[in-house]
């Protein structure tokens, strides 16, 4: 009997996120939303950069992840983490 075999997981996938994301998505709503506001007059401030480990986040941008998250459902900082990693609307909102 034959079966249905999976494809080639070596294969290349050529896209953009702006394609995978559909225009109505509701992180395009927080994107556009958050863009829109005085972020340093709300009191969201950078932070002070050190000499050691990776660039900070844009505060907008974690502003933005942190209402993404709360709409969706996701509140804890480690869900949040998986979803940068494999969520296409996190993506491309960070």
């Amino acid at each position: 009997m034959h079966y249905q075999r999976g494809k080639d997981r070596g294969q290349v996938f050529i896209t953009s996120l702006e394609e995978m994301v559909d225009p109505e998505s509701w992180a395009r709503i927080v994107d556009l939303f958050v863009d829109a506001l005085p972020i340093t007059e709300l009191g969201f401030t950078h932070s002070k950069l050190n000499k050691e480990g990776n660039l900070p986040y844009h505060p907008s941008d974690l502003f933005k992840l942190l209402l993404y998250g709360y709409r969706n459902g996701i509140r804890s900082a480690a869900k949040l983490a998986t979803a940068c990693t494999i969520n296409v609307e996190v993506m491309w909102l960070m």
